[in-house]
C-alpha cells in the first residue's frame, strides 16, 4: 500500500514540500506558523510504528523544520506536538508561537475560527525558501 494523505490533512492544509521522510505542510490559518509533518508511510498511527531510524529522521525533521521556522518568523516559542485525536493518520504540529498570538499562552486547538491564508502562492513560495525545501 502507497501512502496518502488524510482527507481532513488535504483540506486543512497547504503542501509545501517533502523532506526525505516527511510531507510538510502548512496549516492554512494566517494567525499562526503552523507547520504540519506526515512520514510519507501507508498506514502509520504512531511513531513507535516506524522502524528506528526513520523515528530518528521523523525527530531530526520536525526539530529542522522548527529552528528554520523559528528564525523565519522571530518565533517565541517553539511547539511541537503529536495528538492525533481527530486525525489517526501519524503526524507531527510544528508551530512558532509567539507572545500575545490568537492563542497565547494555551495551545492553538480550537482557539476561535481560522483565518485562511490570503495569498497561498506567495506564503508558500516565502516557507520553501525559508526552510530550504523544492517546489
Amino acid at each position: 500500500m502507497s501512502f496518502v494523505l488524510h482527507p481532513r490533512l488535504a483540506a486543512d492544509t497547504l503542501h509545501v514540500g517533502d523532506l526525505p521522510l516527511c510531507r510538510v505542510l502548512r496549516m492554512n490559518d494566517a494567525r499562526f506558523a503552523w507547520l504540519i509533518l506526515v512520514p510519507q508511510r501507508a498506514d502509520i498511527v504512531e511513531a513507535y510504528e516506524l522502524p528506528a531510524a526513520e523515528q530518528a529522521t521523523l525527530w531530526g525533521e520536525a526539530t529542522d523544520m522548527g529552528r528554520a521556522l523559528m528564525a523565519h518568523t522571530g518565533g517565541d516559542k517553539l511547539n511541537i506536538a503529536a495528538l492525533g485525536n481527530q486525525v489517526p493518520q501519524l503526524h507531527i504540529h510544528v508551530i512558532a508561537r509567539k507572545l500575545g498570538d490568537a492563542a497565547w499562552p494555551g495551545p492553538v486547538w480550537g482557539v476561535g475560527t481560522p483565518q485562511p491564508i490570503a495569498d497561498t502562492s506567495a506564503e508558500i513560495q516565502r516557507l520553501q525558501n525559508a526552510l530550504g525545501l523544492q517546489p
